[in-house]
């Protein structure tokens, strides 16, 4: 984001329109947008300076005072997921999104538990035709093939014209040493 305008130029601007200099007269001069001499006007008329407001940050974070407060002793109180804290929040009534409860908890230096989807409780702890009861070992299904990790052909070479293969083309076309292909 750009620097606002010094407060010197604002002034200057200022002086020259209480001179009785029109705003595109005074926007030329000083090289600025018309826009800039008419917005420093209506700020000098509604706060009766001319110092250019904060940059950035003017929204004050959704998780702070007692909410902050609520969510520390939320996350105290037992197991949690950034979902169901976002959840809980909402039925408060404080609107926020799961990063912020993320950026929040990751602040505070809490930890949390991540849990399993509904699509991944109903999964089996056992092969089929293992012995119920025992994990699933990573890597346990030696003879399966994922599609990136089934054995391809191998690539084939369409002969030329000169009978050659098309990668061996390519020789015959570059100059010798001498000169001549």
């Amino acid at each position: 984001m750009t620097r606002p305008y010094s407060e010197d130029l604002r002034e200057l601007a200022l002086a020259r329109a209480d001179a009785g200099e029109t705003v595109r007269s005074i926007a030329e001069a000083l090289q600025i947008s018309p826009s800039c001499v008419t917005k420093w006007k209506n700020l000098r008329r509604e706060t009766g300076g001319v110092s250019p407001g904060k940059i950035g940050g003017h929204k004050k974070p959704v998780l702070s005072g007692t909410n902050a407060d609520w969510l520390r002793k939320r996350i105290r109180s037992g197991p949690f997921t950034l979902r169901n804290l976002t959840k809980e929040l909402a039925a408060r009534g404080i609107k926020t999104d799961v990063r912020a409860v993320w950026t929040f908890v990751h602040a505070e230096g809490l930890s949390f538990k991540k849990t399993l989807r509904p699509a991944e409780q109903d999964r089996p702890t056992s092969r089929v035709n293992g012995r119920a009861g025992r994990p699933i070992k990573v890597g346990s299904r030696p003879h399966a093939w994922s599609l990136s990790m089934r054995p391809g052909s191998k690539p084939t070479w369409r002969p030329c014209a000169a009978g050659d293969h098309a990668g061996s083309v390519l020789k015959h076309l570059r100059p010798s040493a001498t000169g001549r292909p």
